[in-house]
């Protein structure tokens, strides 16, 4: 006789004795995670490798608690490491279009940047001070005073030279210029053309020797004028030396143990000196009603004649406490990298080093930036922009614009800054095998690997743990405590979650949405303390929100709008058991699968294959039940068989071959033309051998089956057939497990196709015997028959 299942096999219960406490509000709440030691001994051994590539990818289904244990435990170990550098950026009097790069421990950036402001304010106070005393005028005037005279003199000489040769010299706003003199008397351009033509020529042989000895003159005064402007400059110089030099002295000494600070300090000193004028107010006010008229033609701001002696403070660590942790959920290229801002001047785009914005890299640069793989796969560059960090250890922020050429402003390429970054990765396996594939760096890149399952034990340690999860859950979300019933209700979901009785859900997120929801259950109930009862109506309630498909269905069975038999017996035909996956929601879905068999020699047709509506996985089970036959039946004569099988009212397509095993017994009901029983159903791999193999959603496929027959009418004979090797994984509903308690509902476990055979058509299936022949009786001896008989009438016999 065939075992059936007991309904003790058909769920693992918890009750209050599981546990010691009567309520969460006994226990200390969670620290750190559950079911995950092989993920967090690889993750926390990553956090503590230093070494260039041990980034950490963290891959798992969502909801297992990943983003929070990362956080959380890098968080932790940053606590107890060094603050990093403060960066700024300053201007690049070398080369204005790379701005400088300069690094200071922590909170020293900022003191340098109000270092540097107070410096320049008192470049402006002390310079405008010095350059306005009548020491200062003094020294210039007589300095001039000198070069004046020299420059008399030459023109003294020049007016001499020109005489002796009847030439005057005129000056104008021009230049200089000489009038030929006749008969005592300047001549003009029109005096000139009524000269006679001998007087001409004595005036152009006087005027070459005039403009030689001229020339050389006014080479004498260009130097003269030139070394009266450097002898000013070394005034000027030695004078705001002596005004600022002690100044800027002081701030090097503060900063004398940063080389780059000190030496970027002296180039602000001596760009100071050598362009001491633009600290002078401008008093020519003659321009100023033009420019009132005409704003482009304005001067700028006094403030931007010190905006090159600014700083650009762009990582401020003054309050930061150990090493920075930055979680993002928008990694951008510009979020990323950072970016150059610009400004609208009038039409034109304009920017400088102060409208340098950090990015990501640069909070996260001496720490740990963690990241999820579908955002930085989803946003533009962003990829490209993390796996240069991590290959060339350098923040560079070239602007995506020039990378794309669509530059149309003016750019800046600032010093790359050195990166010390640990990149935290978390995404599903898929995307870590995506990335694999199509990166042939990624392995070098990211060389731990935290990966966190989806199920854990279920031990009494973890159940006790998930207690203290639901403790931990009541104190974050400030809502009234579990007692033992409900956290026993809560560990039965997760275990009916993880489609396993010694197993328990890892997605916690799933657990905390049943958590939250049943807190508000019980408030709305009036109770003190959430119960298995608010529990179970949660649980209730969410599936009734997501069960709009499934109702719809139902009322099509209900109508026999979609027909099933579930009482009877028929030939040919049986009913199959799927689960529909709605995403958030899966149930099981009953459907008749048909089989007509007949000469020929076309083999077993899936009619669902020759209308494109089946998968690679269910074409296979098909193939199969071929090899099957052939290994049972066709040892003797070749298969001459010609057969159809038919998921019927089937729309949507299939795949899987949990039905293999179903469609097989059909197809035997209709060689042996035995009916099969309708008040079963049957789900089931089959391998060549005739071995039931397990399957996916028992579960769901039982529950879903038991529907129908209770809508139906329960007649108590009414069943499911199941692999043996997925018992451990009943996690069925107390309505189901109290049907079969009472005997109105059976559920059978296989382990051969020969025990379905026996119990869907009440017939033994047969044994060969030492001739290799079943009993005429046995269905396998009908089918061996009627093959037989397909065999001659195929050779036209």
């Amino acid at each position: 006789m065939q075992r059936e299942l007991s309904y003790t096999e058909l769920k693992n219960g918890c009750s209050a004795d599981d546990f010691s406490f009567r309520s969460t509000a006994e226990l200390e709440p969670l620290e750190g995670i559950i079911g995950q030691d092989r993920a967090v001994k690889a993750f926390d051994f990553g956090l503590h490798v230093k070494i260039k590539g041990y980034n950490i990818y963290m891959s798992g289904p969502s909801g297992t608690g990943k983003t929070t244990y990362a956080k959380a435990s890098t968080e932790r170990l940053a606590a107890t490491e060094e603050v990093p550098l403060d960066w700024c950026y300053v201007y690049n009097f070398q080369n204005p279009r790379s701005p400088l790069a300069l690094s200071f421990p922590a909170g020293e950036g900022r003191k340098f940047r109000d270092d540097m402001n107070e410096l320049v304010q008192l470049f402006q106070t002390e310079l405008q001070k010095v350059f306005r005393t009548e020491d200062y005028e003094k020294q210039k005037t007589e300095l001039l005073r000198g070069f004046d005279e020299k420059r008399d003199a030459l023109m003294d000489q020049m007016s001499k030279e020109a005489a002796e040769n009847d030439f005057q010299v005129k000056t104008t706003n021009s230049g200089i210029y000489f009038m030929p003199v006749v008969d005592g008397k300047p001549v003009g351009e029109e005096e000139y053309d009524d000269l006679a033509e001998d007087v001409k020529d004595v005036i152009e042989k006087n005027s070459q020797i005039v403009q030689e000895k001229a020339s050389a003159i006014m080479r004498d005064i260009r130097e003269l004028d030139k070394e009266s402007k450097r002898c000013v400059d070394q005034l000027d110089y030695k004078v705001g030396m002596f005004a600022i030099g002690h100044h800027v002295s002081a701030v090097q000494e503060k900063y004398e143990q940063n080389e780059k600070a000190v030496a970027y300090i002296n180039a602000v000193k001596e760009d100071v000196l050598e362009n001491i004028s633009q600290f002078f107010e401008d008093e020519d006010d003659g321009e100023e009603g033009l420019a009132s008229l005409l704003p482009m033609l304005s001067k700028k701001q006094p403030e931007d004649v010190t905006l090159k002696y600014k700083v650009n403070l762009i990582v401020d660590n003054s309050e930061t406490k150990g090493a920075p942790v930055v979680t993002t959920f928008n990694p951008t290229y510009y979020n990323l990298v950072g970016e150059v801002e610009y400004d609208s001047e009038f039409g034109n785009l304009t920017t400088d080093f102060m409208k340098i914005k950090s990015g990501l890299f640069h909070k996260a640069n001496g720490g740990y930036l963690i990241v999820q793989a579908q955002d930085i796969l989803s946003a533009p560059q962003a990829w490209e922009a993390l796996r240069r960090v991590i290959k060339t250890k350098e923040i560079n922020m070239d602007a995506i614009r020039e990378q794309l050429g669509t530059v149309v402003a003016p750019t800046l390429k600032p010093e790359p800054i050195p990166a010390n970054i640990k990149i935290i990765m978390i995404g599903s396996s898929y995307y870590y095998e995506l990335l694999s594939t199509y990166d042939e760096e990624f392995d070098k890149f990211f060389k731990i690997r935290a990966d966190f399952d989806y199920e854990m034990p279920r031990s009494q340690e973890n159940m006790l743990k998930i207690a203290q999860f639901i403790k931990g859950f009541t104190m974050r979300e400030k809502t009234m405590d579990f007692d033992v019933s409900a956290v026993c209700a809560v560990v039965e979901y997760s275990s009916r979650s993880a489609e396993r009785q010694n197993k328990l859900s890892t997605r916690f997120n799933h657990l905390a949405e049943i958590l939250g929801e049943a807190a508000v259950w019980a408030k709305l109930d009036g109770a003190e303390m959430v119960t298995a009862k608010h529990v179970q109506k949660t649980i209730v309630e969410k599936e009734d929100r997501l069960r709009l498909y499934e109702e719809k269905l139902d009322e099509m069975l209900e109508e026999n709008v979609i027909m099933i038999d579930v009482d009877g017996a028929e030939v040919g035909q049986i009913n199959g058991l799927a689960v529909l996956d709605m995403g958030s929601y899966a149930f099981g879905n009953p459907s008749r699968i048909t089989a007509t068999t007949y000469v020929g020699k076309s083999g077993i047709v899936n009619i669902e294959k020759e209308a494109r509506m089946s998968g690679q996985t269910h074409d296979k089970g098909v193939q199969i039940i071929t090899g099957y036959l052939g290994q049972t039946y066709a040892q003797k004569f070749p298969l001459s068989l010609s057969c159809r099988v038919c998921f019927e009212q089937n729309y949507n397509g299939i795949d899987g071959d949990s039905a293999s095993s179903t469609e097989l017994y059909c197809i035997l009901s209709s060689l042996a033309e035995l009916p099969i029983r309708q008040d079963l159903a049957v789900t089931g791999s089959v391998n060549q051998k005739g071995e039931i193999q397990a399957i996916g959603g028992v579960t769901y496929k039982i529950e879903g089956f038991f529907d129908l027959c209770k809508k139906r009418g329960l007649t108590g004979k009414q069943g499911v057939i199941i692999p043996v090797s997925n018992i451990r994984d009943l996690v069925l509903k107390d309505e189901v497990v109290e049907a079969v308690k009472e005997g109105v509902f059976h559920i059978y476990p296989i382990s051969t196709i020969d025990e379905g055979i026996a119990l869907l058509m009440s017939t033994p299936a047969g044994e060969k015997d030492e001739n290799g022949e079943y009993p005429p009786d046995s269905v396998h001896g009908k089918v061996m028959n009627k093959l037989k008989a397909f065999w001659k009438y195929a050779e036209g016999e």
